[in-house]
């Protein structure tokens, strides 16, 4: 009688003597074939998650009623809702995105402050006396507004009006932190709130389309951080003339299949995007079902306007107006509309781009 093929894994079949063994636990050595399993796997797998907007919304309205910004730790004079990704990764909603949804009550101010992670914040609820100061200029933060903060630059958060305004926040930390392991560069202001030195409109006029004959100083843009490509200076991109953007993108072109009709968000330095060395933003037109697709990067989602559904791998997940949605890293997934939506879509694919590693196809 043949004997049956044996199915243990070859691995399985090495044996070490106790002397190699005793040698490789003395000195912090592992042979190959027993790492091997393990790389990749130092945090949990993402996973396809959604926040809805109600929840979120009695969260901040809980933290707000129970902690005033002056109360908190200094450093953390933030009050900010951070959704976690059920894939077990607690700190954030993926590894290399940090989303959170922060509000500043009527007459209060999130205390000037400055760090190595680039930050962007797209107002959810605000108007023309809520302002986010950075390097010197008040940006106001009108509804669908999306202001930078880059690296190093000192920013805080003025409420002058008689109602709580509320955005997203977007920073790279946790590529920072957890995927690079390193430490992040942070300093708080010795004032509460930097002196404004600039007139409304001072960044604008050094980056946009109509620019200043001379080149701008190296240190009108502040840190101590250097690399291949240009830094972000501060901006403020206003949802009027973005969504106008795209509304002629799709009077004119053709949409993507993947993407619908979308803008990208340039590094106003140079133009051309993405916004940031380490996170790529775009506002999606959405007017009918997309193809699906997958790519080796993390999208994570705000609905800036309508009503649909996202299907990633076997689950849909329905989404309305400011809801919070993820696509985890190589989920086929497709957008369906439920007739017109806006979505802002936000993505680390510059991580990968900048090692020649993105990967996106269509499913077979």
């Amino acid at each position: 009688m043949a004997q049956p093929e044996s199915r243990e894994d070859p691995e399985d079949l090495l044996e070490l003597s106790d002397d190699t063994r005793s040698l490789l636990e003395a000195n912090d050595l592992r042979p190959l074939w027993e790492v091997e399993d393990d790389l990749g796997n130092e945090t949990a797998d993402l996973e396809a998650d959604i926040w809805k907007w109600e929840d979120i919304q009695a969260a901040i309205d809980g933290i707000e009623r129970d902690v005033p910004i002056a109360d908190l730790p200094p450093g953390f004079q933030r009050r900010v809702a951070v959704p976690l990704n059920t894939g077990g990764y607690n700190n954030a909603i993926s590894n290399t995105i940090y989303v959170g949804v922060q509000t500043v009550s009527p007459g209060e101010t999130a205390p000037s402050h400055r760090h190595s992670a680039n930050a962007l914040r797209f107002t959810i609820d605000g108007n023309e006396d809520m302002k986010t100061v950075v390097a010197g200029e008040e940006f106001p933060m009108r509804d669908g507004d999306l202001i930078t903060t880059p690296q190093w630059e000192w920013h805080d958060h003025v409420n002058d009006s008689d109602e709580t305004a509320t955005w997203l926040d977007v920073l790279d930390l946790p590529l920072v932190l957890d995927s690079l392991n390193t430490r992040q560069a942070f300093e708080n202001h010795e004032l509460e709130r930097q002196p404004v030195t600039k007139s409304q409109g001072y960044w604008e006029s050094q980056y946009g389309r109509a620019r200043p004959t001379e080149s701008t100083e190296e240190s009108d843009i502040p840190g101590p951080f250097r690399g291949n490509r240009e830094a972000t200076p501060p901006y403020r991109f206003s949802w009027q003339d973005t969504v106008q953007t795209l509304r002629q993108r799709a009077e004119n072109d053709d949409p993507d299949p993947h993407d619908g009709y979308s803008v990208s968000y340039v590094n106003p330095a140079t133009g051309a995007p993405p916004l940031f060395p380490t996170m790529s933003f775009r506002a999606q037109l959405l007017q009918a079902e997309t193809d699906p697709h997958f790519h080796n990067t993390v999208d994570v989602y705000f609905v800036i306007e309508g009503e649909g559904v996202t299907h990633i791998d076997d689950e849909a997940f329905e989404w309305s107006e400011r809801d919070i949605f993820v696509v985890p890293r190589d989920a086929i997934h497709h957008h369906e509309p439920d007739d017109e939506a806006i979505l802002l879509g936000m993505t680390d694919r510059p991580v990968f781009e900048s090692f020649n590693l993105y990967a996106e196809a269509e499913p077979r």
